[in-house]
């Protein structure tokens, strides 16, 4: 078992990284930013539980998707640097990027205009055409797996459903159904087996109307009636769309699998060759070592990093100004119910200027009555519903940083269950920790955009923000 010293604060360290806060977490895995101690560079690290992935029967699947995307080197496809293990967890190091998610950007300021948003079109073609040669579908691409780099180059991001050529059954197809309701192909609905490649194609024309339209085609509240639009392809274009626009979107939203449009045809198209960049990649060996020695059974523990907890007084976690800017990018409440944009956040937070003890016994006073029981871990609260819901049982992280002296910042994730049963819940919190709220994350995200100048000039150039 990976050792970790006892008690409560400190900071943990695997091999050479030290792990900081959460960035986001599953059933399978959580997501950790962290910091190569060595060279100074920001990280993200995917943590998976061996013991789950085990009981599950997933190791030869990660472990080949593990090995695929370290191959894989394109400017538009998040990093994979190296992959870690301990007798008890799965570390997958990752780029960490800057600039948080294209959507955000389209949530705050509206639709692209139509030459920006060609230029994020080709980059998300050109990043997931690469992938399929490299024999890997992505199968879940939606707003939240596109991110932005410090320079606003496209990431596309979250490998984690992809599928393998080994996943292809013997009619060459896949069978498994995944993805987001509003971006998923027709044929996957349909539950008759699909081509991987095909159905990625079609989630890519859904992103580029969200990207022109600044709203998704289909969209229902009900989720046979918007099943019932995408097996027809029922959508309309603005009018604001250019007439070249309106034939290429056409052609990949076209519900007949065989009928549609190609990667290859859709990169000849002319719409999509205005201005066209062909992307720049490195030229670079890549060893396989470590993916090899992890997932090698007989392997002596030589290969075994081990988790380490360095000893310090407990105190909330600090956030620079860096990283607290970068928040603000999921401050903005306002998009929390915008289904128009299908923008379903999972997580929120508020800053308050009273004791982190008090944040902490004035959580635990008001999720009791709502039928929340709460654990503790110094400054990191799990506060478990004991009602189950449409997803099982609601299950919130919740977690304290010290942003400034006497300045908490307090962010709740959901970790488990509904993401509109979250929003249920904070809504019920909010009334209840009134008296404690120093200002919302509305009212801060407005406050660090108008002031990120300042800040930037006065801590020098850094790069601390986040992606999820």
């Amino acid at each position: 078992m990976a050792t970790r010293s006892s008690g409560g604060g400190g900071k943990t360290r695997v091999g050479r990284y030290e792990l900081g806060r959460t960035l986001g977490e599953g059933s399978f895995a959580k997501v950790k930013f962290a910091r190569n101690v060595e060279t100074g560079e920001n990280v993200a690290i995917k943590i998976l539980d061996k013991e789950k992935v085990l009981k599950h029967k997933m190791i030869g699947q990660i472990k080949r998707e593990i090995a695929t995307m370290k191959l894989i080197r394109h400017p538009n496809v998040i990093r994979l640097y190296e992959v870690m293990a301990s007798k008890t967890k799965i570390y997958i190091v990752m780029e960490f990027v800057t600039g948080g998610e294209l959507f955000d950007k389209i949530a705050s300021k509206g639709r692209l205009k139509e030459d920006e948003a060609r230029k994020y079109f080709q980059q998300l073609i050109n990043a997931v055409d690469y992938c399929h040669s490299r024999g890997v579908c992505h199968r879940d691409l939606k707003p939240e797996n596109l991110l932005l780099d410090a320079s606003g180059v496209l990431k596309v991001s979250d490998f984690g459903l992809s599928a393998l050529p080994q996943q292809v059954r013997e009619d060459g197809l896949l069978h498994t159904k995944c993805g987001t309701p509003n971006y998923v192909a027709p044929e996957v609905i349909n539950n008759k087996g699909y081509d991987g490649v095909k159905a990625d194609l079609w989630s890519c024309g859904v992103i580029l109307y969200v990207f022109m339209a600044g709203y998704l085609p289909f969209e229902e509240s009900n989720l046979m009636a918007l099943y019932k639009k995408i097996l027809k392809a029922d959508f309309t274009c603005p009018p604001w769309f250019s007439t070249s626009a309106k034939k290429l979107i056409k052609k990949i939203l076209d519900p007949n699998p065989q009928t549609r449009m190609t990667f290859a045809e859709v990169i000849v198209n002319d719409w999509f060759k205005k201005g066209y960049k062909p992307p720049v990649f490195e030229q670079e060996n890549v060893n396989l070592d470590d993916v090899n020695a992890i997932f090698n059974e007989s392997a002596d523990s030589s290969n075994l990093v081990v988790e380490r907890r360095l000893e310090q007084t407990p105190a909330p976690l600090s956030m620079n100004a860096f990283e607290l800017i970068s928040k603000s990018q999921g401050l903005n409440l306002s998009t929390l119910f915008e289904k128009q944009m299908g923008l379903v956040k999972k997580e929120t937070r508020f800053t308050s200027k009273r004791p982190a003890s008090e944040i902490i016994s004035k959580i635990e006073e008001t999720v009791a009555p709502l039928g929340f029981n709460v654990r503790k871990n110094n400054y990191k609260l799990k506060l478990a519903g004991e009602k189950t819901g449409r997803k099982g049982n609601l299950s919130v992280a919740t977690e304290i940083f010290e942003v400034a002296p006497s300045l908490y910042m307090v962010e709740l994730r959901k970790a488990e269950g509904d993401t509109l049963e979250f929003h249920q819940f904070y809504k019920n919190l909010s009334v209840g920790l009134k008296d404690i709220v120093w200002k919302t994350d509305q009212e801060v995200r407005a406050e660090l955009e108008a002031g990120k100048g300042t800040v930037s000039a006065r801590t020098g150039a850094g790069k601390r923000a986040v992606s999820a």
